[in-house]
């Protein structure tokens, strides 16, 4: 049966009148996921899409102008099949739900057609530039993404990677970065590697334990089927039957990418991600990540995936946020 006729099956709209759309959801288990805790979801959709909404039962009643009917509508839509399809709503499915950049209903077979099931959650593309990345780093041997904060960049590439060991194509996942932060040096840091590189790895580490559990993600570091390393333990490498990523690129020099895409060999993926906006960098010009991404367009065999702040997935002001700074960059240069 497909996610069609099961939300034909499961969602009955009724029009009351212009401003008014009646929706009966059959199934409590479903229902009540949708609705949140203490009817948290539906508040949130009522402010999200400036709608009121009105629960009772199974029947949820929304009133305002159409166009915000309709998107509430749409979102509804969107949860039932993202309910069909991973058992679970989550506090992030519902922003998704009613971003005007998906289009709920011709284009949320195709969103979800890039979902990435891992041991603990099921991930899906929660925009179409975040699907184009999954069929990316699915496809291409090296990928390339570029992008503000909190769009996803390094978790979906560590859904992907940890899918991939789960089912055997590969043999390793290897999680790098550059090793800068604040002027720090890692030899002034207490522990043995591991303990010394931890620190700066940690974005990965969580997206790992919340995807993997903490002590399945412990046994793999172990087994050596995680590998965690600085980007200067790289060189002179070559990564076969992996799947590596180097992440907060924009602190890597053009020398230390051009090192780290050169290593790749037989049966292996690697992914580069960075921020051009958050370089920690000292000499900020030193930043490889732009000039590799223009070196590099031209190869059909990289893709380069290009993020910006409609993308992000985070808490909803984190956007804002991010396009404020935008906009007061553009101004300055004025």
């Amino acid at each position: 049966m497909s996610e069609i006729s099961k939300l034909d099956q499961n969602l009955i709209i009724k029009k009351i009148d212009n401003e008014t759309v009646n929706l009966q959801i059959i199934g409590n288990e479903m229902l009540m996921s949708i609705v949140g805790q203490f009817d948290q979801n539906l508040k949130d959709l009522s402010k999200l899409t400036d709608t009121n909404i009105f629960f009772r039962g199974n029947s949820i009643t929304c009133k305002g102008k159409k166009e915000n009917t309709d998107l509430f509508c749409k979102a509804i839509k969107f949860l039932i099949n993202k309910y069909f399809l991973t058992n679970i709503i989550e506090k992030e499915d519902i922003v998704s739900s009613v971003k005007k950049k998906i289009d709920i209903e011709e284009s949320n077979v195709k969103s979800f057609k890039q979902l990435i099931k891992t041991p603990r959650k099921s991930v899906i593309a929660r925009s179409e530039k975040q699907s184009e990345y999954i069929k990316a780093l699915k496809e291409n041997e090296i990928v390339i993404s570029l992008g503000p904060a909190g769009t996803g960049k390094s978790f979906l590439a560590v859904s992907v990677a940890v899918t991939l060991l789960m089912e055997k194509k590969i043999e390793r996942v290897i999680l790098s970065r550059p090793a800068v932060e604040a002027g720090e040096k890692l030899g002034f840091l207490p522990g043995d590697m591991k303990e010394k590189v931890d620190p700066y790895l940690r974005p990965l580490y969580d997206a790992l334990y919340e995807l993997f559990g903490a002590d399945k993600i412990n046994k793999k570091i172990e087994s050596g089927e995680i590998e965690i390393a600085p980007l200067a333990f790289m060189r002179g490498r070559t990564l076969k039957n992996c799947f590596a990523i180097l992440d907060e690129a924009q602190n890597a020099t053009e020398t230390q990418i051009k090192m780290f895409l050169t290593r790749i060999g037989e049966n292996s993926k690697l992914v580069v991600n960075g921020d051009p906006s958050q370089i920690d960098l000292i000499n900020k010009s030193q930043s490889g990540l732009i000039k590799s991404k223009k070196l590099l367009k031209n190869l059909n065999e990289i893709k380069i995936i290009e993020f910006d702040y409609n993308d992000v997935v985070r808490h909803p002001l984190v956007s804002k946020i991010i396009r404020a700074y935008q906009t007061r960059s553009t101004d300055d240069q004025d």
